[in-house]
C-alpha cells in the first residue's frame, strides 16, 4: 500500500487496540518481581562472598554498617572476657525486664555483631527490648566447640549481670540458629534453667546436609550452594561426628525445650533444616510455630524489604506472647 498524506493522517489518529493498551500499562506480576529481586540478591551476595575469608568478613561488616544504621537505635559496645559484643537498644522508653541474646550467622566462619545489625536493629525496634549480640571466635582459626564455649560465656555473663534464664529470649540466624539450639541443648545437658524462648531465622540444623531441599531448591537459592556449605562444614567441624547434637542440633533431644518460633524462606536449600526441626519438636511436645515465606531466600529478613519488617513484627508477636 502506497504511503500518502491521507494514510499518514489516518495512522496518527488511530488508537492502539485495547489489548495493546493493557499490556503497556500492566504492572509486573508478583512472581516477576520476586524473580527480579532474587536475581538482585544473587548479585549482591556474589559481591560479598570471597575466597579470601578476611575480605569476605570485611565485606559483610561494610554491609552491616550500611544497612544496619537505624536512627532510632543506639549501639553500645561491650568487651566481655576479651570478646567484643554490643548492646542494640531503641532510643526511647522501652522494656528492660527481658533481653534478647542474639547469635549471628555466617557459617561459623564469617559474620559479626556489626553484620548482624541488619537483623538486631530490626529486632530491637520491633520488640522494644535490648538485644545483646557477641562476636564468638570463628573457624577455621577456632573450630568447634569454640563458638559454643563463647556463647556459654555470654550466657553466664547475663546471669551475673542480674538476668534470670527466664528473662532471656535466645535468637539467631543460620549458623547462629544452630548456635542458639546448641547452647540450649548444652544448658539442658548441664541441668541448668533454659531460656524463655527461641527465635530461629533460617537455622542451619543439619550439617549432614540430608534434607531434600538441598536438591529441590539448589537452582532457586540465590544465597547458598553446596560448595559454600561444604567449605563451612570443613572449617567448623572437620573430624567431628556430624550427627552429634551439639554440631547438628537436629539430632538432639528437645523434650522440655522452651517455646520456639522458626522462620524460613521456601527458596533456600536449608528449607528442610527448619521443616525437619519443626516436625521433631512437635513429636517431642515442644510448643513450636513455623512460618514458611513464599518466594523468600536464606535469612531474607536482612534485606530492606517490607516482608522483612513484617517478619520481624511476627517475631515480636511471638516474644510478647511468651513474655506475658
Amino acid at each position: 500500500m502506497a504511503i500518502t498524506p491521507k494514510t499518514l493522517k489516518a495512522a496518527k489518529e488511530s488508537k492502539p487496540p485495547k489489548e495493546a493498551k493493557r499490556l503497556l500499562t500492566r504492572k509486573p506480576s508478583p512472581e516477576a518481581l520476586n524473580l527480579s529481586m532474587m536475581s538482585l540478591i544473587r548479585k549482591v551476595h556474589g559481591m560479598i562472598d570471597h575466597p579470601d575469608i578476611e575480605k569476605h568478613r570485611h565485606s559483610q561488616d561494610q554491609v552491616g554498617a550500611l544497612l544496619g544504621n537505624a536512627k532510632d537505635v543506639l549501639i553500645r559496645p561491650l568487651e566481655l572476657e576479651g570478646m567484643e559484643a554490643e548492646w542494640v537498644c531503641v532510643n526511647r522508653v522501652h522494656m528492660k525486664k527481658y533481653v534478647i541474646l542474639y547469635c549471628h550467622g555466617g557459617g561459623y566462619s564469617t559474620g559479626s555483631s556489626v553484620y548482624a545489625r541488619t537483623l538486631t536493629t530490626k529486632l530491637a525496634a520491633s520488640t522494644s527490648m535490648d538485644v545483646l549480640c557477641f562476636d564468638y571466635r570463628l573457624a577455621p582459626e577456632n573450630p568447634y566447640p569454640a563458638a559454643l564455649e563463647d556463647a556459654m560465656k555470654v550466657w553466664n555473663y547475663l546471669m551475673l549481670f542480674g538476668y534470670g534464664a527466664r528473662d532471656i529470649i535466645l535468637a539467631g540466624d543460620s549458623a547462629g540458629g544452630n548456635l542458639a539450639l546448641s547452647l540450649t541443648l548444652k544448658l539442658k545437658e548441664e541441668k541448668r534453667l533454659l531460656p524463655r524462648g527461641l527465635v530461629l531465622l533460617s537455622p542451619w540444623t543439619d550439617l549432614t546436609s540430608s534434607g531434600k531441599s538441598h536438591e529441590s531448591r539448589k537452582e532457586a537459592d540465590p544465597v547458598l550452594d553446596e560448595e559454600y556449605l561444604n567449605r563451612m562444614i570443613q572449617n567448623y567441624a572437620s573430624g567431628e561426628e556430624l550427627t552429634a547434637p551439639l554440631v547438628s542440633p537436629l539430632f538432639g533431644d528437645f523434650s522440655g525445650f522452651p517455646p520456639t518460633y522458626i522462620q524460613v524462606g521456601d527458596n533456600e536449600i536449608l528449607l528442610n533444616d527448619s521443616v525437619s526441626l519443626h516436625k521433631k519438636m512437635i513429636k517431642e511436645n515442644v510448643s513450636v510455630k513455623m512460618d514458611v515465606y513464599k518466594g523468600m531466600w536464606h535469612v531474607f529478613q536482612m534485606s530492606p524489604l517490607k516482608t522483612s519488617y513484617e517478619a520481624m513484627e511476627k517475631c515480636a508477636e511471638f516474644i510478647y506472647d511468651i513474655c506475658r
